[in-house]
């Protein structure tokens, strides 16, 4: 155990001295946990200490650790063939297209990338070429929500409604507005759900009119806020939305880049509302994150305006790993597993048992709310209930921090607005059995009670 010890404590010197960390603030002496392995919903470290991975990675694995079938079929395309750039073709390609039209019951054409970032990029390049190509160039802008995260690149970052996301990094790029999400917790008094989210909705109505609407090319939202605290909205919310982008002649593009395969308990988040997107994102789940790879859907009839041959009438993007065969043949086997498994009512099924489970959070004087769709949760952490003042960076800290000693990995809304990065996020594998959610749940009930 004492040379297991040593050899963890020379990768953390070296990982002190080489290692940038993502999101992390720079601490002389910081000891990382080393993941070395992880099997279904659980991860062990360097030390050999195991823990149940209640945020899948990045809200990503989400078949869960160590599928052996994933690596086999990697392994195999690659002897096969490893690179295709899709200026070219290649069968895994050509297949998982397909696959995805058929997940989306719709038309749409694939166009693959690697992170959640470039797909969203792409969405926005696509938007501003289609009206420029219909004869309406002066559509440039596009609205987003604040608290909504879209990706890391300036694009994407721009879109993004997190401050502390941005801070330092501006000016990013131009076009960019955003209005009021649905927060149902933080409502007026006295209003109903359905009420209020309506007049959300029509608050990006408002902004079309008053920015000029001849302005706007798209919406881009979540099916609901992830990363921004587990913003839940009300069915009205969104057939609003989008009954406001037909209206104007806006594209919406749905970002589902956590909120797809399966995680909400649909394949696709914006199946719980009963719409068509204009342009859909996604990446993570996609290949459960054993491989990069996003894709951005593309409606066919906005497609059919980058059929002219002019020579500048086609997309003119390119990604030089976006839709590598290993990482296509991956996802068409990812997706196997989630339908053969029925790991998307699984999803459903687990989430409303957390969901139910965790209610009696609430009974405590510091927790405000907790909320959830699938396996996505989102407990809201308060000084007191009365006033809703988010609770402290100390206490969200200390459970997070008490959570993990009890062998539990859980996540938090990090560097997003200022004074409210006060939520509890979970997001576990959609393969946990009964008896790991059971394990998220005693854990969270122990550490939260002790808190009190």
């Amino acid at each position: 155990m004492e040379r297991i010890e040593d050899f963890t404590k020379e990768l953390q010197r070296k990982d002190r001295d080489y290692l940038w960390h993502h999101m992390s603030m720079y601490k002389e002496q910081s000891s990382p946990m080393i993941v070395s392995s992880g099997e279904g919903a659980w991860i062990t470290d360097s030390n050999g200490n195991r823990y149940l991975d209640a945020m899948s990675g990045l809200w990503a694995v989400n078949i869960g650790y160590g599928r052996e079938r994933l690596a086999k079929v990697a392994y195999e395309q690659m002897k096969k063939i490893c690179y295709v750039s899709l200026v070219q073709s290649h069968e895994p390609a050509i297949t998982l297209a397909e696959k995805i039209n058929h997940l989306l019951d719709d038309d749409y054409m694939i166009f693959y990338s690697n992170s959640g970032s470039d797909a969203n990029e792409v969405a926005f390049k696509m938007a501003r070429q289609f009206h420029e190509q219909n004869g309406e160039a002066s559509r440039f802008k596009f609205i987003s929500r604040y608290r909504a995260y879209h990706g890391s690149s300036f694009g994407a970052l721009a879109a993004t409604g997190q401050s502390l996301r941005k801070y330092k990094y501006e000016p990013l790029t131009p076009g960019f507005l955003h209005v009021a999400p649905p927060d149902n917790y933080r409502r007026p008094k006295g209003q109903s759900i359905e009420l209020y989210n309506i007049e959300r909705a029509l608050e990006i109505e408002e902004k079309i009119r008053w920015e000029q609407k001849e302005t706007i090319a798209a919406v881009i939202m979540e099916p609901l806020i992830t990363g921004g605290g587990i913003l839940i909205p009300h069915p009205s919310y969104v057939k609003e939305v989008k009954r406001i982008c037909e209206q104007y002649g806006v594209l919406l593009i749905m970002d589902e880049v956590i909120c797809g395969f399966g995680r909400t308990g649909k394949f696709f988040g914006h199946q719980h509302f009963d719409i068509k997107p204009d342009i859909i994102t996604m990446a993570k789940g996609l290949t459960s994150a054993y491989l990069p790879l996003s894709i951005t859907a593309v409606r066919k009839n906005i497609y059919e305006k980058f059929k002219g041959e002019d020579g500048i009438s086609h997309f003119r993007h390119i990604n030089t790993f976006g839709g590598s065969p290993a990482a296509c043949a991956v996802a068409l086997e990812n997706i196997k597993i989630l339908e053969e498994e029925n790991l998307i009512q699984r999803s459903k099924d687990l989430g409303e048992q957390l969901l139910y489970e965790l209610q009696d959070l609430l009974e405590l004087s510091f927790v405000g709310d907790v909320r959830g769709l699938g396996l996505l949760i989102g407990i809201e952490l308060v000084e007191e209930k009365i006033s809703m003042q988010p609770a402290s960076k100390e206490r969200v800290d200390k459970i997070i921090a008490d959570c993990k000693a009890n062998g539990l990995i859980i996540g938090r809304n990090s560097d997003t607005v200022e004074g409210f990065n006060n939520i509890i996020t979970l997001s576990p594998p959609l393969c946990c059995t009964d008896g790991d959610i059971e394990f998220i749940i005693a854990v969270l009930k122990k550490v939260f009670r002790a808190q009190s």
